[in-house]
């Protein structure tokens, strides 16, 4: 993967064109693998180069960067657990990971049956190179490290060499035992040694963007890419500016003068031309002949003469007035058809030209203005007031319109005003009354009209103005567009407690008396028509439960259309519409609850009068009266 990049940079550099700054394909790769390191990803590069071939060297370092760390996960996930089968080839990241494993599985195997690390098998030269790493690194894991040769006594050597008669190529360490100098490894025979390569094993120092070259012995770093044209290769292994002006090399001509700049140069010219000159690709200044340019810079009436860097506005001899202008000879003056300029002196209105002139036929509803030679527009509502529109007259572009004031609509002849009739739209909640150029509303009995819009009609509570006919054994109960006299006795051996409720007396043991119910309550609902099925209007439930509380309620009488139901709940039951009620009715329903506690069977009785009024219609916001 190293030597693939290697390739592409060496390749790249070559096309760099010379005189263009560009940015060195050394940063470009910098910044791929910078960001393979830091994102893991390739795909979303950022653009730091208008160049293609920056791009490609990015692209192509991020991929090595990425294809290098998941080849170590594979290496390490070998050593670790000795297996690769966690891993799945469903994608191209485990893919390359799985094959590095594998391929370490393999080199790991020969060193433990006793194999050469070096063998023939056809499975890639990747996986060949990974193999033979992690074969080495299983032989050398045992061996321990020992000096240069340079690092010891000439004396010592002797003396070690001689306890192992001089069998070993490198270092005897006593007892018949031999081993290597730095950079070496013993080889299977215990005697020879070979050299470590320590690129494969991972032993190198190497900065980004140099690739590891093996030596005997030891090992070298090389830049991955050329500087390009314009640097050179210092012996600290960096690119430097080559300065093209102070070595001579560059191409600028004798008129010119050389400027050095990063990678190339630049041949500036020693002589500026001033105005009135151009300079030419040899550096010579040329007069520029202002009077064949697209805008001649005369004035019209003038004629331009070229001189050496300028020019003079000689007058012409013929002077033509307005309305003509000199012929393309320059003789004589001739008429100017300004209907024919591209102008539209007449601003789409009919153009007539006239000899040094010309005039503009209008449409209607416009008049000729001589002095400013334009259309303009009539106003007809300030030349015929009172004559035109029955109600109010409205200025347009060359025409007029009429409009009504409220309460009235304009007439098919668009003129005329008239009368609208409100009504047809429901304006009021209730009645409603057309009159000349407006409206009335009206309520209901029961009703009166609101003081906030004059639209809404408004319950009456006839209860609190006093207005009612209630007699005082009777109770006063409003209801919507009414009023309803409420009175009630309490039957035989009961007593009235309050406004609305009857208490059973003593029993004295009767049977009879203890089933009748102990206390009877009367309630009153109203509400309007319409209202949804299953809506809830009323609650029943002792004061407070105990556990064990048995609670049943039922409606025993006033529901014979059953417009009603009742439902159980933990702590009572409440009772709601279980049919439409479309229109208005009175209903009387009697709603008994019977409470069994401790073996006890106690009733209550709520006499629930409901007063169902009609449904007054919805009127529509009007902002306009507001």
């Amino acid at each position: 993967m190293a030597l693939r990049v290697a390739l592409l940079f060496s390749l790249f550099g070559v096309l760099l064109g010379q005189g263009a700054e560009q940015i060195s394909m050394e940063d470009c790769c910098k910044n791929g693998q910078k960001h393979g390191t830091d994102h893991e990803d390739c795909a979303s590069l950022p653009l730091i180069s208008e160049s293609t071939t920056c791009r490609i060297v990015q692209e192509q370092c991020c991929v090595t960067v990425l294809e290098d760390k998941m080849c170590t996960n594979g290496i390490n996930i070998a050593k670790d657990q000795g297996a690769c089968d966690s891993l799945f080839t469903n994608t191209c990241d485990t893919k390359t990971t799985k094959m590095c494993c594998d391929c370490c599985t393999l080199g790991k195997t020969a060193h433990e049956l006793g194999l050469p690390c070096d063998h023939n098998l056809s499975v890639g030269h990747q996986c060949n190179l990974v193999s033979r790493a992690c074969c080495v690194e299983g032989a050398t894991a045992h061996q321990r490290e020992l000096p240069n040769k340079d690092e010891t006594t000439e004396n010592g050597d002797s003396a070690l060499n001689n306890q192992c008669n001089g069998k070993c190529a490198h270092r005897c360490v006593g007892n018949d035992t031999c081993a290597c100098f730095k950079g070496y490894k013993l080889k299977p025979d215990g005697k020879s040694c070979e050299d470590i390569n320590e690129c494969l094993v991972g032993a190198s120092n190497c900065r980004g963007g140099e690739r590891c070259i093996n030596t005997e012995g030891s090992f070298r770093c090389q830049r991955e890419v050329s500087c390009g044209t314009g640097y050179e290769l210092t012996d600290s292994n960096n690119c430097k500016d080559i300065d093209e002006c102070e070595t001579g090399i560059h191409n600028c001509g004798p008129q010119f003068q050389c400027q050095n700049t990063q990678g190339s140069f630049r041949c500036l010219p020693k002589v500026q031309c001033g105005s009135g000159f151009i300079q030419d690709a040899l550096g010579n200044c040329i007069d520029i002949n202002e009077c064949v340019s697209q805008t001649g810079p005369c004035n019209r009436g003038q004629i331009c003469v070229n001189t050496v860097g300028s020019y003079t506005c000689q007058r012409n001899s013929v002077n033509c007035g307005r309305g003509y202008h000199l012929n393309e000879e320059g003789t004589r003056c001739v008429d100017i058809d300004e209907c024919k300029t591209t102008e539209n002196v007449c601003g789409g209105h009919a153009c007539l030209n006239m000899l040094g002139s010309y005039r503009c036929e209008c449409e209607a509803g416009y008049m000729f203005n001589s002095i400013t030679r334009l259309c303009e527009d009539v106003n007809e509502c300030r030349h015929y007031p009172g004559r035109l529109c029955a109600h109010k007259c409205e200025n347009t572009l060359g025409s007029y319109k009429c409009s009504c004031t409220t309460g009235f609509m304009l007439a098919a002849d668009g003129r005329n005003c008239d009368d609208l009739n409100e009504c047809e739209s429901t304006p009021c909640s209730q009645e409603c009354a057309n009159v000349y150029g407006s409206y009335q509303c009206y309520c209901r009995r029961g009703y009166q009209l609101s003081d906030l819009d004059g639209t809404t009609c408004e319950d009456i509570d006839e209860c609190v103005t006093g207005s009612h006919t209630c007699t005082e054994n009777q109770s006063c109960f409003n209801v919507q567009g009414g009023f309803r006299c409420l009175s009630f006795e309490c039957p035989n051996n009961y007593r009235r407690v309050g406004e609305t409720r009857c208490e059973r007396l003593l029993c004295n043991e009767s049977v009879q008396c203890l089933t009748m119910p102990l206390r009877i309550t009367y309630y009153y609902l109203t509400f309007p028509t319409n209202i949804p099925i299953f809506t809830t209007i009323f609650r029943m439930g002792p004061s407070h439960t105990v556990p064990g509380d048995d609670i049943h309620i039922a409606i025993t009488a006033g529901n014979e259309g059953g417009f009603f139901r009742t439902e159980q709940m933990p702590t009572g039951g409440v009772m709601s519409v279980a049919k439409l009620i479309n229109k208005p009715e009175d209903f009387e329903l009697s709603l008994e609850l019977r409470l069994r506690r401790y073996g006890t069977i106690t009733t209550y009785l709520a006499k629930v009068l409901v007063f169902v009024t009609q449904e007054e219609p919805r009127v529509p916001y009007n902002p306009l009266l507001e």
